[in-house]
């Protein structure tokens, strides 16, 4: 996980928000099964972006804050962030394509 950042209630604002490149956030728990299988599909896409787009994950128990300030019901959530701004928001597992697509209009 070389490339996924951690994002926490103490980092987000930094280095999500104000952020100069796009962001893709998964918001996650270690419980969660389909989080667990979407995990490797997140460490591909910040490898294959690295440079261009920041990817990271929230761990909803320990940051709930950050959870419930984007009204985080199910996971995994994974939202794109662009200038401080959610441009794109995803719940559930999503196709490795739709994840990179929404990242490729977030960085045009």
């Amino acid at each position: 996980m070389a490339h996924v950042n951690e994002f926490t209630d103490g980092n987000f604002e930094a280095e999500v928000l104000k952020s100069s490149e796009p962001v893709l956030v998964d918001f996650w728990a270690p419980w969660c099964g389909p989080c667990r299988m979407i995990t490797p599909v997140i460490e591909e896409l910040a490898a294959e972006n690295a440079g261009s787009v920041k990817i990271g994950k929230v761990n909803v128990d320990d940051n709930p804050n950050i959870a419930a300030g984007y009204s985080v019901s199910s996971i995994p959530t994974l939202m794109v962030f662009k200038g401080g701004e959610v441009v794109d928001r995803f719940v559930g597992v999503q196709p490795k394509q739709r994840l990179q697509a929404a990242l490729d209009e977030a960085m045009a």
